[in-house]
């Protein structure tokens, strides 16, 4: 993929722009950090060039001034609630970050639970962190919250909450996901520190939207697109609009936010420190775009991968299913066809040639390969296999592996682990591939080719197992599936590895 993204310049720009802002006030900023810590793969896909770990180097620029503290809410621990990318709930990605923050030497300073009512759970979370010798804190609903600034400025309210001790200029504010209370954390620890002589700030680190590019730029409509289960709108930003006659993008949450963030502020610092939303934002990103169109273009076919993924996760009931018409609706707008992504019509087109589940896969050169699904192997494992074929320049009638190797393993499955359906999966073909490795040089040489299907593109006729897909995930592959469930089948073909 074209880079159109300077990670470089981002980087010095974004550190400069944190320090100046820990400068304006008494050198004690809240900084409320949004979106992934680690991973932001969507941000890597949209700005390509972007680097998925960038926030991370950010805090390890600024690590001698920072400490972290994580926000969770005690009804997301109650109801168990689930990072979708990755498969585990809040309490326990918590957990994950903090374990890779510390390798890291990041200062943790504790977590806070909020929206705690005696919630069972949340109390069996925090002796968990307690455990671990991790501060933890309980935050209340606040009192008053959001109309009676009074009550929220007092005992009743901010005060009500511990306040939860700091030595570092800048203190970032980090969570699970949104909805975690990291505001409300932010804004409680500046009414504690103003009762302890600090005029400490706030910011907010939120890489979507952008906010110096088009309301309807595809960067800001494959945001919406991500986040359309939230139901979040990007918006013209009004109150910058009418301040400083600049039009600039937010969205709405931030936007409905902004009068008792802005009342909140100025009461607790004695004069208004922000005029709007786009004010307290620190986000650099749109200034490191170097190819526009390079961008629009990765933007775009984001906006279709997520409507794919909208429609498979409505299909299964994961999500309300006007979900995927609200992702629709963008790509009517910027004018897109689900076959705008090409390997969506080759994965079909092979489907309908063999009447069995198919997947294409587009190669770094463009070049689009496809496989299939046999009584052998998954058509991930199948698509795999004939993808770094044709990367390592092998022909596609020599075989990787002999049937006699995999038998085995498929009797295995069946005899033993007593699995319905033995065909194998794509890690069971990497790690044949593996074994076969060293004594196999033609095998040598597609393994090798293994690292060059990050970034690629493939699309699978039915959803996968869910095995499969993430084995592609971890590969680096992006990859789509239609909303159809795969149908029993039996199949006849001669075994084709």
């Amino acid at each position: 993929m074209e880079t159109a993204f300077d990670s470089q310049k981002y980087m010095e720009l974004q550190t400069k722009y944190i320090r100046e802002r820990i400068e304006r006030f008494d050198n004690k900023l809240y900084l409320e950090f949004g979106g992934k810590l680690f991973d932001d793969f969507h941000a890597a896909r949209v700005l390509p060039g972007f680097d998925a770990n960038a926030k991370i180097k950010l805090l390890m620029e600024l690590k001698d001034i920072t400490e972290i503290i994580f926000a969770i809410s005690a009804p997301a621990i109650e109801h168990n609630k689930m990072r979708a990318d990755m498969g585990i709930t809040y309490d326990m990605d918590v957990l994950r970050l903090i374990k890779s923050l510390t390798a890291l030497g990041l200062s943790i300073n504790s977590v806070v639970i909020t929206q705690y009512s005696d919630q069972p759970s949340a109390m069996l979370f925090h002796n968990k962190l307690v455990s671990r010798g991790i501060k933890t804190y309980f935050h209340r609903l606040t009192k008053g919250y959001p109309t009676e600034v009074d009550t929220i400025l007092s005992d009743e309210g901010y005060g009500a909450n511990p306040y939860i001790e700091t030595t570092c200029p800048l203190v970032v504010v980090t969570a699970p996901g949104p909805g975690s209370g990291k505001l409300s954390t932010c804004l409680s620890q500046i009414y504690h520190e103003s009762k302890r002589g600090i005029s400490a700030g706030y910011a907010k680190f939120e890489t979507f939207p952008i906010w110096n590019l088009p309301l309807k730029h595809p960067v800001n409509l494959a945001y919406e697109a991500a986040t359309a289960d939230l139901r979040d709108v990007n918006m013209i930003d009004p109150y910058h609009l009418e301040q400083y006659g600049v039009t600039t993008v937010n969205y709405n949450r931030d936007i409905e936010a902004f009068p008792v963030v802005k009342t909140v502020l100025s009461r607790v610092l004695g004069e208004d420190v922000y005029h709007s939303p786009t004010d307290m934002g620190v986000n650099m990103a749109g200034y490191a775009i170097t190819d526009d169109a390079a961008v629009r273009a990765a933007a775009n076919q984001e906006i279709i991968r997520r409507y794919f993924k909208a429609c498979c996760d409505a299909r299964q009931g994961l999500i309300d299913s006007d979900i995927p018409e609200r992702v629709e609706l963008i790509m009517q707008q910027l004018g897109l066809r689900e076959e705008d992504r090409p390997v969506v019509a080759a994965a079909r087109d092979k489907q309908a040639q063999r009447q069995v589940p198919a997947v294409a896969f587009q190669l770094p050169d463009g070049r689009i390969t496809t496989g299939r699904a046999s009584f052998l192997m998954s058509a991930a494992a199948s698509g795999v296999i004939n993808a770094i074929k044709a990367l390592a320049g092998i022909s596609d009638h020599i075989l990787l592996l002999p049937l006699a190797l995999l038998e085995p393993i498929m009797k295995m499955k069946h005899d033993i682990l007593h699995v319905r359906d033995s065909s194998l999966t794509l890690e069971d073909v990497l790690i044949a591939l593996s074994l076969c490795e060293a004594t196999n040089p033609t095998v040598s040489m597609a393994m090798e080719q293994l690292a060059n299907l990050r970034g690629c593109e493939a699309h699978c006729s039915v959803m996968m197992e869910p095995t499969d897909e993430a084995m592609l995930r971890r590969l680096g592959v992006n990859v789509t599936c239609d909303p159809v469930y795969a149908e029993k089948a039996i199949y006849q073909e001669s075994p084709s590895a």
